[in-house]
């Protein structure tokens, strides 16, 4: 069956998030130098979010909920490389391929967005594991305590920029709507339900990127960035135990610049590569992630 997003859908999920990215205003898009869109287009989490739902209908209706728990598989992880960009009102499709339980610590999922004449939108991997795929290795012990520092600003002796942001139900909810998720299946007051997704955390990075380059004067008309692949990792744990007014620190490191980048059927790029931290308190990570972009002016030169 197709799915389709609206502009609303858009204005809803970027105003969620706090994400004020050229390419999804309805009436800005046009500021940006040589856009090749022609038009507003679907934010990039709100995929993420759509597939983190449809993932998570698939994991119950195969029973797969419980193997998750019984093998103590407490990180989610995704990976999506974005092929082209989605446009309000475009039919697509979203693909679950077949589970594939690797040793049984590791559940995975393929997944596609397609476009039936545009063809592959967005690929990637929905997977489970017992130890988060992406950055484990990180290191933050050395952090200073977050909350004594202020929000958009960058760390001292340290190659971080901390943006602060709050755990809110209203823009959790609204996140869901705008990335076509049943919004009561999270958040229900008679239920005394509440359980913010994964994504919507996560989707607060643009945000961050977004402030760091404001903040460093970067011209976003005339010198965009455009996404080509998400790598996260989030503790199941962590995220489940979310509550509203929760403290989130989101620290995005300088990015490390990648010549002769491959990705999205090309070669040569040159890719901006940010490693991006939520953590909660007592410096607890939520999740970490590894955001690539490219300028736009190198995705139409290598297109």
């Amino acid at each position: 069956m197709s799915l389709r997003f609206t502009q609303l859908h858009i204005d809803a999920a970027r105003n969620a998030t706090d994400d004020f990215n050229l390419f999804h205003d309805k009436k800005r898009w046009a500021e940006i130098r040589n856009n090749p869109f022609q038009g507003p287009i679907v934010l990039g989490f709100q995929l993420a979010m759509l597939i983190e739902d449809r993932v998570r209908q698939h994991r119950r209706q195969q029973g797969e909920a419980a193997l998750i728990e019984e093998q103590g598989l407490g990180f989610s992880n995704y990976q999506f490389t974005f092929v082209n960009a989605l446009r309000p009102d475009m039919p697509f499709e979203l693909e679950i391929k077949k589970t594939h339980l690797k040793n049984e610590r590791l559940l995975n999922n393929r997944v596609l967005i397609r476009h039936h004449e545009q063809g592959v939108m967005l690929m990637g991997n929905k997977s489970e594991s017992d130890q988060p795929l992406f950055l484990a290795e990180s290191e933050l012990s050395g952090l200073p305590d977050l909350d004594d520092i202020d929000d958009r600003s960058f760390l001292q002796d340290q190659p971080f920029f901390l943006k602060r942001k709050f755990m809110n139900t209203a823009n959790g909810k609204n996140f869901l709507l705008g990335s076509l998720v049943e919004q009561s299946d999270y958040f229900d007051e008679l239920e005394d339900q509440v359980r913010f997704p994964e994504m919507f955390p996560a989707a607060l990075i643009s945000c961050a990127l977004l402030e760091r380059a404001h903040k460093q004067q970067h011209d976003f008309r005339r010198d965009p960035m455009v996404y080509i692949s998400h790598h996260i990792s989030v503790d199941r744990g962590l995220a489940a135990g979310l509550r509203s007014n929760d403290r989130l620190n989101i620290l995005v490191q300088d990015p490390e610049i990648i010549e002769q980048a491959r990705g999205i059927g090309v070669t040569g790029m040159t890719q901006h590569r940010y490693r991006c931290y939520g953590l909660l308190s007592g410096n607890r990570i939520l999740y970490r992630a590894e955001i690539s972009l490219i300028p736009l002016s190198e995705m139409i030169r290598l297109k």
